[in-house]
C-alpha cells in the first residue's frame, strides 16, 4: 500500500492519496483545489487515480474534486446523504471497495454534517485490524468536529451533535485500539476547538485522551461540543455551498498581471480590496492608503476570507515573487477574483509618498499611558471567545476578527481606537481594516495581550 498524507499548514488541512501497488489503482480523499501534488505523486508511483472521495461538504476550503476529476477522469464519491449539482457516485454505510489488496470500508458518521462519512483502510481484505481510518471532520486528534457550522441548512446544532455522539460511540470507537486515526484537520482549524498539533493518532490514544469520546450522556456531549466554539470565518457558508456546485475550475499555473500604481488606484476606487501580504512591520512602515494587511506568514486565506467578500475584486501587494502563491492560497477558498498585483511595491511607495500611509503601533506601556490620557479611548479585542474568557484588558470591547466586517457599525470611527489580539498578527489586520473603513485614529498593540499581561503582572 502507498499511503500519503498531504498537509497544508496554512489551512490546517489534510488530504490523502492511497494506492495499491499490486494493481496501480489509487484514490484521493478530501483534496485541496491545487491538485498537481496528487497528479505528480501518482505519476511517480505509477498509479492511476480512479476515485476522488469526499468525507463531507467542506466549509473551510474549496475542495479539488472537480479539478481532479477533470484531470484524471476519476469518479467523485460521497456518502449516501450527499446531494450535489455534479455527478456523484454514492457509497452506503458498510460498503466495501477493493483497489486490489488494499480495501476500503465506508462508514456513515453524521454529526459534523449530515452527509459525513469515515473511511476504514485495510492493507489486506482479511486483516482483523485496519491500517487506519480517515475520519474527515468527525473525529480529530484531541477533539471532534463542531456541529454548529452553517454547512447544514435546516439542521440544528443540537440535532447534529446527537448524531455525532452516536457516530463516535457506535462506529468509530468500536474500531480496534491499534487503528490509526487520520483526520482532515489539525491545530488552528476553525472546524473544532481543541485540535492537536499531531496529524495522526490511534483509536486507543483517542479513547484515553480525547475529552469528547469519554463516557457521557448525549445531553452532556451536546453541551460540551457546542460550548465556546470559535466564530467561523465569513467565507465558510460560501464554501460549504460552493462545494456542492458545479463551478469554475482553478488554473493553478496562472498568475494575475502586474499592475501600475494608476491601475491599482483605479481598481481600488471601483471597489477592489487591496490585500498587502507583507509582514506587519513592513506594512506599518509604509503601505498604500486603504489597503488591508493580511500577512502571508499566517493563516492568510482564512483571514482574508474573514474581511473580504467572496465576490470582491482583489489586488495583491506582496514580496517580490510571492504573488502567485498568494493567488493560489486565495483560490483554495474559492476567491478567484484576483485582478492583479502591484508591480515593485517598494519602489512604487518610495516614489509616490502621497498615496502612502503609516500604521500606528503601541507598546503595552504606551497603551497604559494612553488609557489615562485619552478620554473615551476604545480598546477592541479581536481574539476568539475562549481567548477572551481566559483573560482580557478591563473594559475592552470583544469583536473577533471573523465578526469585524459584520459588527464594524458598533464602533465609532471618530473615537481613538486600539486593537489587540494575542500576539499581533490579527490586530494589525483588524486595525488596517478599520483604517481602510474610515477610522481616523486607530493603533494596534505590539505583542498583543501577552505583552499587556506581562506589564500588568510587573506593575501589581
Amino acid at each position: 500500500m502507498i499511503f500519503e498524507q498531504h498537509y497544508l499548514d496554512c489551512l490546517s488541512q489534510a488530504s490523502y492519496l492511497i494506492g495499491d501497488e499490486t494493481t496501480g489503482r489509487a484514490i484521493v480523499v478530501d483534496p485541496r483545489r491545487d491538485v498537481a501534488v496528487y497528479l505528480d505523486s501518482a505519476a511517480e508511483h505509477g498509479l492511476t487515480i480512479e476515485l476522488v472521495i469526499e468525507t463531507h461538504f467542506h466549509a473551510d476550503f474549496l475542495s479539488g474534486h472537480l479539478e481532479l476529476a477533470e484531470a484524471t477522469g476519476a469518479a467523485i464519491v460521497y456518502g449516501d446523504a450527499a446531494q450535489a449539482d455534479f455527478e456523484v457516485r454514492h457509497v452506503a454505510d458498510g460498503e466495501r471497495l477493493s483497489l486490489g489488496e488494499v480495501t476500503l470500508e465506508f462508514l456513515a458518521t453524521p454529526g459534523h454534517t449530515p452527509e459525513s462519512i469515515s473511511i476504514v483502510v485495510y492493507e489486506h481484505p482479511d486483516d482483523e485490524v485496519p491500517y487506519g481510518v480517515l475520519t474527515g471532520d468527525t473525529l480529530f486528534i484531541g477533539d471532534v468536529g463542531r456541529p454548529d457550522l452553517l454547512a447544514s441548512v435546516g439542521v440544528t446544532a443540537e440535532e447534529l451533535a446527537r448524531q455525532l455522539h452516536a457516530s463516535l460511540h457506535d462506529k468509530l470507537m468500536r474500531l480496534p485500539d491499534a487503528t490509526r486515526v487520520f483526520p482532515a484537520h489539525g491545530a488552528g482549524s476553525a472546524c473544532g476547538r481543541n485540535l492537536s498539533t499531531d496529524t495522526q493518532s490511534t483509536i486507543g490514544e483517542q479513547r484515553l485522551g480525547n475529552y469528547a469520546v469519554q463516557p457521557m450522556s448525549a445531553d452532556e456531549f451536546v453541551r460540551r461540543v457546542t460550548d465556546g466554539q470559535p466564530l467561523a470565518p465569513g467565507y465558510f457558508g460560501y464554501d460549504a455551498d460552493l462545494n456542492r456546485r458545479d463551478r469554475a475550475l482553478l488554473d493553478e499555473t496562472a498568475t494575475a498581471p502586474a499592475l501600475t500604481l494608476d491601475d491599482v488606484l483605479a481598481a481600488q476606487a471601483a471597489g477592489a480590496a487591496v490585500l498587502d501580504t507583507r509582514d506587519g512591520t513592513d506594512f506599518a512602515v509604509g503601505h498604500l492608503r486603504g489597503s488591508i494587511n493580511v500577512g502571508a506568514d499566517g493563516r492568510f486565506a482564512e483571514y482574508a476570507g474573514s474581511v473580504v467578500g467572496h465576490d470582491t475584486d482583489i489586488v495583491l501587494v506582496t514580496e517580490p515573487g510571492a504573488e502567485h502563491e498568494a493567488q493560489v492560497r486565495l483560490g483554495r477558498i474559492g476567491y478567484d477574483h484576483v485582478v492583479g498585483h502591484l508591480a515593485d511595491p517598494v519602489r512604487t511607495f518610495s516614489e509616490n509618498a502621497e498615496v502612502v500611509a503609516r500604521s500606528s503601533r503601541l507598546s503595552a506601556q504606551q497603551l497604559a499611558a494612553r488609557r489615562s490620557e485619552v478620554d473615551g479611548l476604545v480598546i477592541v479585542d479581536v481574539r476568539n471567545p475562549g481567548e477572551f474568557e481566559a483573560g482580557r484588558i478591563p473594559g475592552a470591547v470583544h469583536i473577533p476578527v471573523a465578526a469585524l466586517a459584520d459588527r464594524i457599525g458598533e464602533l465609532d470611527p471618530a473615537v481613538p481606537t486600539v486593537v489587540h489580539c494575542a500576539g499581533g498578527y490579527r490586530s494589525i489586520l483588524a486595525a488596517s481594516y478599520l483604517s481602510a473603513h474610515g477610522f481616523d485614529d486607530v493603533s494596534d498593540l505590539l505583542g498583543g495581550y501577552a505583552a499587556w499581561a506581562d506589564l500588568d503582572a510587573a506593575t501589581t
